[in-house]
């Protein structure tokens, strides 16, 4: 029997090993004294090796969230197991059928739910079922058919809008927030998240990415530019914690009421934080800034998602294709002399 070993987390029990790979695994268990912890670890270590039919979704999605942490994974988990626990925990993960999983669409749906939500709460499942068939928890992924990849959300907001937006914003923290997203081009996470450590007022540089190890999509490390720096400098002075956006000396974990506030105000159409990274790839490509550059900036590790979605707005964006187009040579336009009434000449 390999090694093992009993830990709690959050209250629960949970066994600790190392797999086939030299990677720590964990396990929550559903045992409520040390004896049951022990006694239900056992079981599962010796099953690792001959994994069983019949685990249960309740039980992989368990040992998934557990493997999470303090992922954002793993609060994304938190949500939809809501939803997904109650409709699919009791089945086996075996006897999930794509007819369950159209059924769980169609009702998710009459209860108003967008297909993005759908598909991000099935993805949940699909997720926790990879992860275990790599553990050997199970010995197959079930099919878990999902609705189609909604087409992409188009919003951007105009310079005026941009200026109302933050004008509305009343509360310091949603401001600087909002501030940080527009000249980073950062996601709300990437900026919820950021400390002092990271923001470097001699090189006049932010670093968005907490670490080498941790969440990098999107998380560049971009220059502070003079209407960053000034809001920086005010609210470091001002600071109680670690982190640069913070509400009572503790650190933000959403700003959608406050932002949905200031959207409100400030009068515009509905956006969310996310649209604001846009606006600011959108406000790049239209200044003539370089797609490549525009990218490093998105953290966008292939420029052609980059190409894809900012291009067109590119003030030279198909100029030399519509230049290609010219037919025939330019004729110039002869000027008729005309006699007025009285006499005078008009070209």
């Amino acid at each position: 029997m390999r090694d093992y070993r009993i830990g709690r987390l959050k209250g629960r029990h949970v066994v600790i090993w190392t797999d086939d790979e030299g990677k720590r695994r964990r396990y929550r268990l559903e045992a409520n004294t040390a004896r049951e912890a022990e006694r239900e670890a056992r079981d599962l270590i010796l099953r690792l090796d001959a994994p069983p039919a019949g685990m249960t979704v309740a039980q992989v999605w368990g040992a998934y969230r557990a493997e999470m942490g303090d992922r954002r994974q793993g609060e994304k988990m938190d949500f939809a197991a809501k939803v997904i626990l109650p409709a699919f925990g009791h089945l086996s993960v075996d006897q999930i059928t794509v007819a369950d999983c159209r059924g769980y669409i169609a009702k998710r749906r009459t209860a108003g739910r967008k297909d993005g939500t759908i598909r991000s709460e099935l993805g949940c499942l699909r997720s926790a079922g990879l992860w275990a068939r790599k553990v050997r928890l199970i010995d197959a992924v079930p099919p878990i058919e999902m609705p189609p990849t909604p087409a992409p959300r188009e919003r951007y907001l105009s310079r005026d809008e941009v200026d109302r937006l933050l004008a509305a914003a009343l509360d310091p923290h949603i401001k600087l927030a909002m501030l940080l997203m527009l000249t980073t081009a950062g996601r709300s996470g990437a900026i919820l998240e950021l400390t002092w450590d990271r923001v470097d007022f001699t090189s006049r540089t932010i670093r968005l990415a907490a670490n080498d190890l941790g969440p990098r999509k999107g998380r560049a490390t971009v220059p502070i530019n003079d209407t960053l720096m000034a809001a920086l400098q005010d609210a470091q002075r001002a600071a109680v914690s670690d982190f640069v956006v913070e509400w009572g000396g503790r650190p933000v974990r959403s700003i959608k009421t406050g932002f949905n506030a200031a959207v409100a105000r400030a009068g515009i159409d509905h956006c969310t934080p996310h649209d604001l990274r846009r606006t600011a790839g959108r406000f790049m490509a239209e200044a003539g800034v370089p797609i490549e550059e525009i990218a490093e900036y998105l953290g966008h590790t292939n420029p052609n998602i980059t190409r894809s979605t900012y291009a067109r707005f590119s003030p030279e964006h198909l100029r030399r294709a519509a230049g290609s187009l010219e037919f025939g040579a330019p004729k110039l336009v002869q000027r008729t002399r005309v006699q007025t009434p009285k006499g005078r000449v008009s070209l």
